[in-house]
């Protein structure tokens, strides 16, 4: 699954990667930690030049109550084993939550990296997994519009559409991995004419090298933490792991590019 992930709002950035328009005011902050019920921008098919403002959790259009349905399997009730090699029928539009939305209500989740763990200890070992020239990325995401009947309110709310494990979350333990967008198939995700089977070529595990991940430290696990402090390498086997103690090396094989550097959200050390 991925519950949790991180958006670094830079809006003249936004506006130069995806062609969107300035928007007259900036309605969410920066989250190192956005959480399901939280706010986030995504782009959507039927406004693919505005950044607009949804809820992390889908609820959809016919749910007498609120829901918050953050993940959205790409089998559906297929493939429970949660198989890598997993080539049968993708059942998510099969689903009454998703049935709709795969089809006529798809976004871009807007993301700079995303915490997942092994699939036993899952967020008490938390790794921050991102790209390797710390560059935005987006999630295939699908949206819907739920009305609350007795007090009028209207909630735009979003879901993650998740497949099986790719190289990074693998090498971490845990058995899916959200669908990472390639740069090149983000307009035609947002393209509503696209029949379903094409769209439904798009939800397949993330095969290119430029992502990596770090330990993190276990406050990640609460949501109420949302400091940048939160990116911050740690080891997960040094007891004093909850002060964010830096690991200065790490050595997490097969997790991306072999170099040394020092960016911009201060990490340092030697990254593999």
């Amino acid at each position: 699954m991925c519950g949790r992930f991180v958006q670094i709002i830079d809006v003249e950035l936004f506006v130069k990667r995806f062609g969107v328009k300035k928007p007259a005011e900036i309605r969410v902050q920066d989250n190192f930690n956005v959480s399901p019920g939280e706010l986030a921008y995504v782009i959507t098919h039927d406004k693919p030049d505005q950044l607009q403002v949804f809820q992390f959790g889908l609820t959809p259009h016919w749910a007498k109550k609120p829901m918050y349905l953050i993940n959205a399997r790409s089998e559906g009730d297929f493939n429970k084993e949660n198989d890598v090699n997993y080539a049968g029928e993708l059942g998510i539009s099969q689903k009454p939550a998703f049935r709709t939305a795969i089809k006529s209500r798809r976004c871009l989740v807007i993301a700079q990296g995303y915490f997942e763990g092994p699939e036993k200890e899952r967020l008490s070992k938390p790794f921050h997994i991102y790209k390797n020239d710390q560059e935005v990325f987006t999630f295939a995401g699908i949206w819907d519009t739920w009305a609350d009947n007795t007090t009028g309110e209207v909630v735009h709310s979003f879901s993650i559409i998740t497949t099986v494990a790719n190289e990074i979350t693998k090498q971490i333990g845990h058995h899916r991995s959200p669908v990472i967008l390639e740069k090149k198939d983000e307009k035609k995700w947002l393209d509503e004419t696209l029949p379903l089977q094409d769209v439904l070529s798009l939800l397949k595990p993330y095969t290119r090298d430029d992502f990596q991940a770090d330990p993190v430290s276990i406050r990640v696990k609460d949501p109420k933490n949302k400091d940048r402090d939160l990116l911050i390498p740690v080891d997960h086997d040094s007891t004093t792991q909850y002060n964010s103690i830096v690991k200065k090396e790490l050595k997490l094989v097969g997790m991306g590019r072999n170099r040394r550097k020092e960016d911009p959200l201060g990490r340092q050390g030697k990254l593999f």
